[in-house]
């Protein structure tokens, strides 16, 4: 895990689709560009102030050569991410704040401000394509569902609605029914044919496009605070059903992994203490490194080729001692990716935790948070047992590595020395004599039985 100290609170970030870097919108105005490499340490790429006020929002298209902000200055703003300049300012894009943006395809973005209005735009004109007005409360998130070409907005008036953008009316085409709570963040599961929504009271409302937008099909309590952002898991991810595991983001300060049909919580991702998480974003983007190992003094000299071929192809067999050379090449392959969850809250920093390590189980104890109870954390940390024969083949690895290298003795691997020297306190804390998930709240169809256990002390 690292934490970027970036000098203001964090209102949103994303990562580059391609590049090793993340782009964080500031309290102070300021859009902030750091660059990372595989250890997890960073690099400010570049620093500019787009408005006096505050940069509630910020989206990246899908070459990642333009950045677009958002915030309380009520305009429109274009940044060229390889040169860090501001190109293009759309003054007065809105009439009051813009709170989210969110770029559609490579023709058209969203915006979303403090009074419900939805707006659309072409980012080659000046004015925008198209204007909603159906909310009457603060746009809070959007999703975008490809097959329909469909944007689904949710909305502090407790409604979520969906717009056709290929419609030529201002006319939206669905809209649900109040939902009695403030719905804050939504993403897809099970390839995009539920989506589940992220509320004030710390339930999950899953909505099912097979049986229309008019209500929640499925509510699944468990979070003791608001759901303030939701997250995908990327499709290249290992071991884990990116199809219905997401991220959530809770004003407790966790970040947490949950299962969703089945309903299962894989542990605490991250922690921001007593901070409440209003943003995350996961990136992957490591093929074409912004941060050489030379920018760093800290950062670990890395073996020569002749050196990488030979640890790879003696840590294949210690994964598998049936396998050849040919399957090593895969295997390094495998392991050189590296996934990246970003999370902000109010505490100034940028938190980026090894999303690898987590689901791979090699930086469980991070993650596990220790109000569990005992039966809630069996099987999160499988026991593995190599056998003799790969027990030789690791003995085997480390003679190897002792041969070869004719200087200083190389460090472990980049993916293993932050989470064994920096591990994360996990802290416990009181219970509540009363439930806040016992307030009145409406019913889906079909509300999800979930063991008091499970998310009894989260």
């Amino acid at each position: 895990m690292s934490d970027v100290s970036v000098g203001s609170q964090i209102f949103d970030l994303v990562f580059h689709p391609s590049h090793a870097t993340v782009y964080t919108g500031l309290l102070s105005g300021k859009v902030k560009a750091f660059a990372y490499n595989q250890n997890g340490r960073t690099k400010e790429v570049f620093s500019v102030k787009v408005s006096q006020k505050s940069c509630r929002g910020i989206a990246i298209n899908e070459d990642g050569a333009r950045l677009y902000t958002v915030g309380k200055g009520k305009g429109l703003n274009t940044i060229d991410t390889s040169t860090g300049k501001l190109v293009e300012t759309r003054a007065k894009a809105h009439e009051t704040a813009i709170n989210r943006v969110k770029s559609v395809t490579s023709w058209l973005l969203s915006t979303g401000d403090d009074e419900g209005v939805v707006k659309l735009w072409d980012p080659r004109q000046k004015e925008s394509v198209r204007k909603y007005t159906h909310h009457f409360d603060y746009i809070t998130d959007f999703l975008w569902l490809d097959d329909k070409k469909h944007l689904v907005t949710t909305s502090g008036d407790g409604t979520l609605s969906v717009i056709d953008v290929r419609a030529k009316t201002s006319d939206h085409l669905a809209q649900s029914e109040d939902q009695e709570d403030e719905l804050l963040s939504i993403v897809p599961i099970k390839s995009a044919t539920k989506v589940v929504v992220g509320t004030q009271l710390g339930i999950l409302s899953v909505f099912n496009r097979s049986s229309g937008w008019g209500d929640c099909v499925d509510r699944i309590p468990g979070h003791p605070h608001s759901v303030d952002a939701l997250c995908v898991l990327p499709a290249s991810l290992p071991n884990v059903d990116h199809t219905s595991t997401i991220l959530t983001g809770s004003s407790d300060g966790f970040v947490r992994a949950v299962s969703i049909f089945p309903t299962k919580l894989q542990g605490v991702v991250a922690d921001h203490g007593e901070w409440p998480v209003e943003r995350i974003a996961v990136g992957d983007g490591l093929d074409q490194l912004t941060l050489n190992d030379s920018d760093e003094e800290a950062v670990q000299k890395p073996l020569s080729n002749s050196k990488k071929e030979t640890v790879g192809r003696i840590q294949a067999q210690v994964d598998d001692p049936d396998q050849g050379d040919s399957d090593s090449e895969s295997d390094e392959s495998a392991e050189a990716r590296h996934y990246w969850v970003g999370s902000a809250g109010h505490d100034e920093l940028l938190k980026l935790t090894n999303l690898g390590h987590f689901f791979n189980g090699q930086a469980r104890e991070e993650g596990v948070d220790e109000r569990l109870d005992d039966e809630d954390t069996e099987g999160l940390l499988p026991s593995v047992s190599l056998g003799d024969e790969a027990a030789e083949n690791t003995a085997e690895l480390d003679r190897s590595l002792n041969d070869l290298d004719t200087g200083s003795k190389p460090k472990e691997s980049d993916t293993d020395s932050e989470a064994e020297l920096e591990p994360t306190k996990s802290r416990k804390r009181k219970k509540k004599d009363k439930d806040p998930l016992s307030l009145k709240r409406k019913k889906g169809k079909n509300e999800v039985e979930v063991e008091g256990a499970f998310f009894a002390e989260l």
